[in-house]
């Protein structure tokens, strides 16, 4: 039987590397989608048949009511609550982390890793760290999904010596780690979860929300090593390789971000992002710039039906309104009228990686259309119409030219340098990151305010 589940669990590991292979792309992302639900029932189906399960309704019950609780969510969750459903479950997985470590120090005897009091040291270390990874994970993960939703402020909450405060909780965990390993001690064992829930919560809090899908994919990265860590104490191949796998592909995830962003991956491993200076530029970021130009749906039908091409940004007001559909009807009627159409993907456009590419992919938008910043931005200066249907932060000229602002640096679209923008928004508000865009401001710019759905149909119906 071990002989058979060592067999079963490579299987399943090799059809998670077979899952990760496809979701690099979108026209194998449906393939990849179905090798990880493979490898995943692979891996619970083994893990049950294995001798040292001795009851299973206990199992049972826990997958009956975790299972009916994620089937309700899935039925009801909208794509614009998805990034903070993700930050929700990443909170899960450390917190089960924590739960799992706990349980095998108190009952080390059903994990063969010696007795109460007298626990292997190498598995004191591995379940120390899980322990403290996976709690740093969990309140690092619930700041995000309050960030997310709106139940705490998007801008960067910063308070005087949080980097000193930050090191000195990092410092005092490792010192845990070693009174543990040389003691045996519950206490130890409980400072470690306390002093790692606060350095979680303190590490994200300071994140402004320009950052946040960077700081989603650093907290999945976390997750994963949360699960390698107990995968040693509990002694199973198969979590270990899983969690290697989340780990390790959420932090290359995380540092192609930060190059894309222009930021550094150490700020986002030591909660760096939104210091006292992005708080700074948050404050200076108000005040009237100049006229602004509103338009109607009309004026954007006429000037786009005889433009030569047209680039169409989108943000997460498309993904409020559920635009996605409209916008694509838009596409087709330029389309026939002859129009070249492309649309522009920032890596941080909505809350998550990705986001707005299953958008599109939702609305059978043709994957050859959809084009990544560093591919499209050139095209900017040669084209007659930039359709931003909702993207602020990510069109915001201020990254460029304002050196005290939060989103310095980050590279941005160059919509500002087609000839005419066309701005879908419902107010003059701020982005995200509670900067003022300038774009809004510019004499090729014309606003069009209202729901970025109904617009985008408004405009549709004048080109018909």
């Amino acid at each position: 039987m071990e002989t058979l589940s060592a067999l079963l669990y490579l299987v399943a590991s090799v059809c998670f590397i077979m899952a990760l292979r496809g979701l690099s792309s979108p026209e194998t992302s449906r393939q990849g989608n179905l090798y990880g639900m493979v490898g995943m029932t692979i891996a619970i189906v083994t893990t049950l048949a294995l001798p040292v399960v001795q009851s299973y309704w206990l199992i049972i019950l826990g997958i009956a009511i975790g299972g009916g609780i994620g089937y309700v969510i899935a039925n009801k969750i909208v794509m614009t609550a998805l990034p903070q459903l993700v930050a929700a479950f990443h909170s899960l997985v450390g917190l089960a982390a924590v739960f799992v470590a706990l349980a095998a120090y108190y009952q080390p005897e059903a994990y063969g890793i010696g007795v109460r009091g007298a626990i292997a040291r190498g598995s004191l270390i591995e379940m120390a760290l899980g322990t403290a990874i996976g709690a740093i994970t969990f309140t690092g993960s619930l700041v995000a999904f309050a960030k997310l939703q709106g139940l705490v402020s998007g801008k960067p909450l910063v308070f005087p010596f949080q980097h000193q405060l930050n090191a000195a909780l990092g410092v005092l965990t490792v010192l845990l780690v070693l009174w543990l390993v040389a003691s045996n001690a519950d206490a130890a064992m409980w400072l470690i979860v306390l002093a790692a829930l606060a350095l979680g919560f303190l590490l994200i809090l300071p994140i402004g929300g320009a950052d946040m899908p960077v700081v989603i994919s650093m907290l999945n990265s976390y997750s994963g090593w949360a699960a390698a860590g107990i995968g040693f104490t509990l002694q199973n191949n198969l979590l270990i390789i899983t969690g290697a796998l989340v780990g390790s592909s959420g932090a290359i995830l995380s540092y192609i971000m930060c190059k894309g962003m222009n930021r550094s991956i150490f700020n986002v491993i030591l909660g760096g992002f939104g210091g006292d200076s992005a708080a700074a530029g948050a404050a200076a970021g108000g005040g009237e710039r100049g006229t602004v130009k509103a338009g109607s749906p009309e004026d954007a039908a006429y000037i786009m039906k005889n433009a030569q091409s047209v680039i169409i940004v989108p943000g997460y007001g498309m993904a409020v309104a559920q635009a996605q559909h409209a916008l694509r009807e838009m596409a087709d009627q330029l389309k026939k009228e002859g129009v070249e159409v492309k649309y522009a993907i920032h890596p941080v456009a909505g809350r998550m990686p990705g986001h707005m590419n299953v958008l599109l992919a939702e609305a059978n938008v043709p994957y050859d259309e959809v084009f990544e910043l560093e591919d499209i931005n050139r095209d900017f200066q040669s084209a007659d119409v930039a359709f931003v249907i909702g993207a602020n932060d990510v069109t915001n000229p201020a990254a460029k030219t304002d050196p005290a602002s939060p989103i310095y640096g980050m590279p941005i679209l160059d919509v500002e340098k087609a000839k005419t923008v066309f701005f879908i928004k419902r107010s003059m508000a701020s982005g995200y990151a509670g900067v003022e865009n300038e774009l809004f401001f510019r004499p090729n710019t014309m606003m069009l305010f209202g729901d970025a759905k109904k617009v985008t149909e408004e405009v549709v119906k004048s080109m018909e």
